[in-house]
């Protein structure tokens, strides 16, 4: 029998291999980079990680082409883990924009080369006003580092542009060693999820970040029954709640057991409606606690291909979270 997978054209072959190249010239500047962390690197970085953590003001990322776009990204990813920045563009500086810039804040100027000419009067400034600033670059002996507090010197790495002009493999790094202080950042300050949620309010991010309490059905729009109760009573209650499944509870108000419509077919009968719930019942359902994140619960739901859990506290149902709520939310 023949394969149906036909064979990609010979210039596909090209590309992929192509963008398999540019990948590992990439990838290998991130194992370089990683390894200049266990040096003279790591020692500047811890550094630089004490001054901004200490520090009462912002961090001022800067930086023009490829630089800057990857500072504009540093920036947001410090701001959204719990250390103040944003992005000041090098050439706008020196045209009022150097008025954002306060004597508390700390400046983390971004340059491969170190000789960017649109840094000269950020760096000027920041001399004049006694601004801590850190250089990001790749030459120890560029104007950028000999004037910076402190240098995060890259390790040099081959572009994976073939003619070595474009900045790619320069850029990935520069991406990771920002991301790789802000985590830091956020480590040394004990950054939770929940410090994270306030400023992600928005979108799937912002709803997994919901504690399952704020979205489940609470009260009368729980669907409960008591152990020894007929099953046409459960499936009376299944039929008004619209949840898909019923709790069972014990004399005390414990959850015992759940009835879905998967023991509702495995049950099925002439007998059904007459039987005690604790027949048809599946014991010991699984349960979430209340403080539980969503995206923790939507984790558990795909893991586990359940529909919906009852949330309980000393073994009383308070809630009931739906997968039909997390699609309201938009998560999942």
């Amino acid at each position: 029998m023949k394969s149906s997978v036909r064979p990609f054209p010979a210039d596909d072959i090209d590309a992929i291999e192509s963008g398999r190249r540019t990948l590992a010239s990439e990838r290998a500047g991130l194992d370089v980079l990683s390894e200049a962390l266990s040096g003279e690197l790591g020692r500047s970085f811890v550094a630089v990680v004490d001054m901004i953590r200490t520090t009462r003001g912002r961090v001022i990322v800067t930086g023009v082409g490829k630089s800057g776009h990857v500072g504009v990204k540093i920036a947001a990813t410090l701001a959204s883990t719990g250390t103040p920045a944003f992005f000041v563009h090098a050439a706008e500086a020196s045209h009022g924009d150097l008025g954002m810039v306060t004597r508390d804040d700390v400046i983390l100027a971004i340059s491969w080369s170190g000789e960017t000419g649109e840094l000269k009067a950020v760096v000027e400034y920041a001399g004049r006003f006694r601004i801590p600033f850190v250089a990001m670059t790749s030459i120890p002996t560029s104007s950028l580092a000999r004037q910076a507090n402190h240098v995060l010197l890259m390790p040099r790495a081959e572009e994976a542009c073939p003619h070595g002009l474009a900045p790619t493999t320069s850029a990935v790094m520069q991406l990771a060693l920002g991301d790789a202080l802000a985590i830091a950042l956020l480590e040394s300050r004990g950054f939770s999820a929940q410090d994270f949620r306030l400023f992600h309010p928005g979108g799937s991010l912002g709803a997994s970040l919901h504690f399952v309490r704020e979205v489940m059905h609470q009260g009368d729009a729980m669907p409960l029954i008591a152990l020894g109760e007929a099953m046409d009573r459960a499936l009376a209650v299944m039929t008004e709640k619209s949840l898909g499944c019923v709790g069972v509870l014990d004399g005390d108000g414990r959850i015992v057991g759940i009835i879905t419509d998967g023991d509702l077919r495995r049950h099925f009968g002439p007998d059904l409606l007459g039987r005690p719930v604790e027949a048809v019942m599946t014991r010991n359902p699984k349960t979430i606690p209340p403080d539980m994140l969503v995206g923790s619960a939507i984790e558990l739901l795909n893991r586990t291909a359940i529909t919906a859990f009852f949330v309980v506290e000393d073994g009383r149902p308070v809630g009931i979270l739906h997968v039909h709520d997390l699609l309201r939310l938009g998560v999942a």
